[in-house]
């Protein structure tokens, strides 16, 4: 397995993350699908396995509500693992109320945003000690009418649903392209994307955030986990996007953010903060 390319997917145990699991073992990558409760992530290594025709698929455990979850998979991946090829952070939630995680953050910024920053945080040497590592980050056209809500990112008041979706959306680009400027001199690329309107398990519709009421009658003109997935293992598997990073795709396009979206100093207290919150140096 040293020559093989590794990709970890978060959220691999149904939906898009799934779908991106049985496409990257088609193209021959072993796969870690990144997932929370280990029956179920049993259960997508097996159909992966079964529709893939591929076998080298492992499942790690990891709660993205929890730091201390995170830190504890991250290491179990360094000791598994001497590279990592693809990283696809497409785990995510969205909450009609508001919840908060076992650290006290308001749960959409805390599992969409912060989990992934911090795992992404952890796993950078494993990265760069690829032949050339890319991280995608899968945001959501949401992010259009977000904002990072300092200085009460956690919506301990005025909480909203798309408020809060949104501002985890927008913060999943601003981290991206705070990524990219910082990886700039590494073999290492950093992009999101917007994955279209997916039809998922999380009972309300992730990019657009309707309930479940509305998501069953709009069931229908919503596209599958697989073609959700498509761009996402476009900007892991194309040789032609090992040269751009820093950008925000749709339908492997380069799509047009929103002004916030592009924000340096937005990106760059963000940073800050996220850093503060997960406890990093």
């Amino acid at each position: 397995m040293v020559d093989r390319k590794i990709a970890l997917i978060t959220g691999a145990s149904s939906g898009m993350g799934l779908a991106a699991s049985i496409a990257l073992l088609r193209a021959k990558y072993y796969v870690v699908m990144l997932c929370r409760d280990s029956s179920r992530g049993e259960a997508a290594r097996q159909q992966a396995i079964k529709e893939s025709g591929q076998s080298q698929a492992e499942v790690l455990l990891c709660d993205l509500a929890s730091l201390d979850s995170i830190r504890n998979s991250a290491s179990l991946f360094k000791e598994r693992h001497t590279h990592l090829d693809v990283l696809i952070n497409n785990a995510g939630v969205v909450s009609t109320k508001r919840h908060t995680t076992v650290d006290g953050f308001e749960r959409m910024i805390g599992v969409n945003h912060l989990g992934h920053f911090l795992l992404t945080n952890l796993l950078l040497e494993k990265l760069q000690a690829a032949k050339q590592g890319r991280i995608i980050t899968v945001s959501s056209g949401a992010h259009k009418v977000g904002d990072i809500h300092f200085p009460d990112p956690h919506l301990t008041n005025h909480f909203g649903l798309i408020k809060g979706y949104a501002q985890s959306k927008l913060a999943n680009i601003l981290f991206t392209n705070t990524l990219a400027v910082l990886l700039a001199d590494t073999n290492v690329t950093a992009n999101s994307l917007h994955p279209g309107a997916v039809s998922t398990s999380l009972g309300v519709n992730r990019t657009t955030g309707f309930g479940k009421g509305i998501h069953s009658l709009l069931r229908p003109f919503f596209q599958s986990p697989a073609k959700g997935a498509d761009t996402a293992i476009y900007l892991a598997t194309d040789p032609h996007m090992s040269a751009i990073s820093g950008a925000y795709f749709y339908k492997r396009q380069i799509a047009s953010t929103s002004k916030r979206a592009q924000d340096r100093n937005l990106a760059d207290s963000l940073w800050k903060w996220s850093k503060e919150e997960v406890g990093l140096e």
